[in-house]
Formats: C-alpha cells, sequence, structure tokens
C-alpha cells in the first residue's frame, strides 16, 4: 500500500512538473539545460519557503507598525515599499530573460536545422579548396564520438563547424598572404593578379545576401565570405605564379653580376647592365622560367646566340651567350623546358649565362623575380 501511494505522488509530481529544456543563445554560442522533475519541484519548495518568509516577516512588521506608533509606522511602509521594488525588479528581469530565451533558443529541432544548413555551407567552400597544397590535412574534420546523448552530439557538431570556418580562414588567408608577398618582392601589385580565381559563394558580395542565398546566420555568413575572399586572391596568385618568369634558369650556378649600372669589362666605363649574370660549366643546360612562345632564338649584336620567349601580359624574358639551341622561334615552351646550352658567344669574357626579364618593354631586375619565386616554392 505505501508503495502504491509513493508510485501515485511521483506520477502527480512528473504531471505538474513535467521536465523541460531551456536553451540560452549568447551570441554564437547556445547552451542548454536540463530542468528534471526533481530539480522543479525543489525549486517549488524553496520557492514556498520564501513566499512564508516573506509573508510572517511583512506580518510581524505590519504588526509592528501598528503597535509602534506613526515613526515606526513610516519606517515600515518604507521597507515594504522597498521590499516591493526589489521583487518587481527581479520578476521584470525574469521575464525579459525568459522571452530572450524563447526568441533565441528556438526548439531543439531548430537547432538541428542550423547544423545542417552550416554543414550545406561548410562543404560548399571546403569543395573550392580540393587540390590546394597543404589543404587536405589543414582542414581535415576532428571524429565525433556516435555513442554521444542526441543532444550534446549537436552541439558538438556545431562547436566542430565553428573550428573549421576557423581553420579555413586562417589558411587561406596565411597562403594569400605568403603570396602577395611574393609578387610585392617582385616589384608587382598583387591586386593586380589576385582576381583570377573567383569563387562561387563571392557571386553575392553583402554579407546578410550571402546569408540567405547559403540559409544560414549572418555572422556564421561573414565569416565563410571571409574565408571564400582569401581563398579567391590564394587562387589567383597561385594562379599567376605560374605563368610568370618566377623559376630559375640555371641551377647550381653562381651569380656573378647583379641588375643595374656596373663597369663594363670591355671598356672599364660605367654602363647599365639590364640583367643578371649566372657563371657555371660549359654546355650548363639553359631553363624557360615561365611557359611562353619563343619569339626569337638567334644571334643578335652583343647578345651572340640568343633566346627570347614572349610569357604574355607584357612579359617577356631573354637568355643570351648560348652555345646552342634546344628550340626555335614559333615553338611553345613550359616552365622548366630546356631551351638551350650555355657558352660564350657575342660580347662576352667567358662561359656565362645572361639573363633578362622584361615588363611592358621595360627592363626588370631578374633578381626580384628569382627572389619572389624561391619564396613561393618554400613550404
Amino acid at each position: 500500500m505505501p508503495k502504491r501511494s509513493f508510485h501515485r505522488l511521483r506520477s502527480a509530481l512528473e504531471q505538474t512538473f513535467p521536465e523541460r529544456h531551456l536553451y540560452i543563445r549568447s551570441g554564437d554560442e547556445t547552451h542548454g539545460y536540463i530542468l528534471s522533475t526533481g530539480k522543479q519541484f525543489g525549486f517549488a519548495v524553496l520557492a514556498t519557503i520564501g513566499l512564508t518568509w516573506l509573508a510572517m516577516s511583512t506580518g510581524a512588521v505590519f504588526f509592528m507598525a501598528i503597535s509602534g506608533g506613526n515613526g515606526a509606522e513610516k519606517q515600515i511602509m518604507m521597507a515594504r515599499a522597498q521590499s516591493e521594488r526589489l521583487v518587481a525588479d527581479r520578476q521584470a528581469r525574469l521575464d525579459v530573460l525568459m522571452k530572450q530565451s524563447e526568441a533565441s533558443s528556438g526548439s531543439l529541432e531548430q537547432l538541428a536545422q542550423t547544423v545542417e544548413k552550416r554543414h550545406g555551407a561548410l562543404v560548399q567552400i571546403l569543395q573550392d579548396f580540393k587540390g590546394v597544397p597543404g589543404a587536405a590535412p589543414a582542414l581535415a574534420p576532428a571524429r565525433i564520438d556516435p555513442s554521444m546523448p542526441p543532444v550534446e552530439r549537436i552541439y558538438a557538431v556545431r562547436a566542430e563547424q565553428e573550428r573549421m570556418v576557423s581553420k579555413a580562414e586562417t589558411f587561406a588567408k596565411s597562403r594569400a598572404e605568403r603570396l602577395r608577398l611574393a609578387f610585392r618582392l617582385a616589384g608587382l601589385n598583387p591586386q593586380s593578379y589576385a582576381g583570377a580565381g573567383s569563387s562561387a559563394l563571392l557571386e553575392t558580395r553583402d554579407a546578410k545576401e550571402l546569408a540567405t542565398f547559403l540559409d544560414v546566420d549572418q555572422g556564421f555568413a561573414e565569416r565563410i565570405r571571409s574565408a571564400a575572399l582569401n581563398l579567391s586572391d590564394m587562387r589567383g596568385l597561385e594562379k599567376s605564379s605560374r605563368v610568370l618568369p618566377f623559376a630559375r634558369p640555371t641551377v647550381n650556378t653562381r651569380m656573378t653580376s647583379g641588375f643595374g649600372v656596373r663597369f663594363d669589362p670591355f671598356t672599364r666605363r660605367p654602363k647599365t647592365h639590364a640583367g643578371l649574370d649566372f657563371a657555371g660549366p660549359f654546355l650548363t643546360p639553359i631553363h624557360a622560367t615561365a611557359p611562353g612562345i619563343v619569339s626569337f632564338a638567334g644571334v643578335r649584336s652583343g647578345y651572340g646566340n640568343c633566346v627570347e620567349i614572349d610569357h604574355g601580359n607584357g612579359f617577356k624574358t631573354r637568355y643570351a651567350h648560348m652555345q646552342s639551341f634546344a628550340v626555335r622561334a614559333g615553338q611553345r615552351v613550359g616552365v622548366g623546358q630546356r631551351v638551350g646550352a650555355m657558352g660564350s658567344t657575342g660580347r662576352s669574357t667567358g662561359v656565362h649565362l645572361h639573363y633578362e626579364v622584361w615588363l611592358n618593354g621595360r627592363p626588370q631586375n631578374p633578381a626580384r623575380f628569382v627572389k619572389a619565386g624561391d619564396y613561393v616554392q618554400q613550404n
């Protein structure tokens, strides 16, 4: 009989205080709290005790006010008014908190839908990272324990999504900054070469419109947009770096003369030297420093046997004092392809390669391009 009564009492408590879930969102983070039947019953008991104490205290104070005269009565009235204001203030704060919680947290199903939408946006941006060196290990997702309760698993997935966006943003930004620096080393404006790797995510420029396009919250969309912008710059700069003369024309050689004014070895007078000289053994292979089309292969006054390659976009490279040719005019060559062998033809004092880089008809310092290429090749 007592056992049956206990079950009835328990059933009555569960009907009166059913288990409730409270979700409170602060910024982009959502916290969940479970109010069990026992906790609610305990809060009710504490509230009852508090209200009883407040009623007894108020009655006692009122009784003392009646018997204590006008001065005491005024003090009691002031204390009571202050107590009522305090209770009203706390109730107002509680009402605001509950309304904010109801407006921002939503149901568990809504939270799950948000996680799914964010996952779709992540999949889209991570697809744009395919083929980027180092992207796969850097952006690999962490494993979520499948044995976790559903609510905890949803929160774990959301936290992992936040981490993935941060890593994607950092990865793209660091590589883009590295390439921007390489272009500056070559004396080039990186913004002029950064637009060639546009992303589908950038079709909508505004963060609010992008949030609508991806069906995610605006804060998450802004982070996706930032990562996509850096990824676009990174792709454009990498694509451009593969067609610019960033490679070395020879390997295992030493530079013997730089770009600029020097004393001419024949006249002993100051004269502008429009390229770099690389010394090496006789017949050392000479390679194209960027893809292009051979615009000239023959003898030029002062240069001896010479090869010139047009790389497009105003860039041209020249390889002089060669002993022999490995290409002909009109031939398309790739970066690193052998174009000839080192010799000492033309106006030369010894076996070496004279290498020049031209942009829009003006000679550039090839050392800047070689340095930029070495920087791009570093991991």
